[in-house]
């Protein structure tokens, strides 16, 4: 699957998470989203709580690819994007934010 994910959230329970310099498998609980933000689609990336260097590796990322699996099957195969912003929501998750 490529297309832009809409709104329904998908789960999955791994990402394969790709930027300019560091690629990376992280597994657990996974939510991919597309949403409208003042007028314009965006993709949010929601993560596990794990590894603080996450964030901050993904702060200096310009852009990132992902792609979102389940028991092993491929959900999700995001085109390149560009960061637009990093949170953390209040169960520690990390929430990434990005555009086509």
């Amino acid at each position: 699957m490529t297309g832009f994910p809409g709104p329904r959230p998908i789960s999955g329970d791994a990402v394969r998470l790709i930027t300019g310099s560091v690629s990376v498998t992280i597994t657990g609980s996974i939510t991919s989203q597309g949403i409208l933000r003042d007028g314009c689609g965006v993709l949010e990336l929601t993560l596990p709580d794990a590894d603080p260097q996450q964030r901050r590796d993904l702060e200096r990322a310009k852009w990132y690819q992902y792609e979102l699996y389940r028991g092993g099957a491929l959900l999700y195969s995001s085109p390149q994007l560009r960061l637009s912003s990093t949170r953390r929501v209040k169960d520690g998750a990390l929430v990434v934010t990005g555009s086509p």
